[in-house]
């Protein structure tokens, strides 16, 4: 397997060097992901773009979370999840939504469990769903444009699930606590 280095702010190529800075100013550490990132500076740069693009968004906080912990599960991002779930404990998210997206649980709102339900058909469909699906995600109350969010929040989540898969990137220290797989889930 290829190893894959990790960057510092002096240590990565010129183009990534003030994301990293920035981005460690900003959350007092530079995560992980980033240091890997940084490898191919404009990967860092899309998936950074494309976050702040998904967080402006019609979605609220707990949408947000929904969609990207639903994907993150769904892939096994062995990252991701701890990091979101540290992310949805900052964002004030209530403690049964980050428990029932975890578990792959169905959440007792049924708006955001319509959200959890479309966001995995697209992301098990490849971009497909079926026309029920579609008319569920209507009825609960979103439509066209939520379904073209969910397509950049996935985006988003592709670009840096799939760089933790191939880089197999240790979860942050401030995210340890949080630690998740599937087979801990089905222990």
């Amino acid at each position: 397997m290829t190893k894959f280095p990790r960057h510092t702010a002096e240590t990565a190529p010129e183009a990534a060097k003030e994301r990293l800075s920035a981005s460690e100013k900003a959350y007092g550490f530079l995560p992980g992901l980033y240091q890997v990132m940084a490898d191919a500076p404009q990967l860092l740069e899309t998936y950074q773009r494309t976050h702040e693009a998904f967080v402006s968004t019609s979605f609220d906080n707990t949408e947000l979370t929904v969609v990207w912990q639903s994907i993150n599960v769904e892939h096994e991002c062995h990252y991701c999840v701890p990091a979101h779930t540290g992310i949805a404990h900052s964002m004030g998210i209530a403690q049964d939504v980050i428990d029932a997206l975890r578990d792959e649980t169905p959440l007792a709102d049924p708006k955001l469990e319509a959200l959890r339900t479309f966001t995995l058909a697209l992301t098990r469909g490849r971009g497909n769903a079926t026309p029920a699906e579609f008319e569920a995600f209507y009825a609960a109350g979103y439509g066209s444009q939520q379904v073209l969010e969910i397509i950049l929040g996935l985006s988003q989540k592709v670009l840096s699930n799939y760089t933790n898969h191939v880089a197999q990137t240790a979860v942050d220290p401030a995210f340890q606590q949080f630690a998740w797989s599937r087979t801990d889930k089905a222990a």
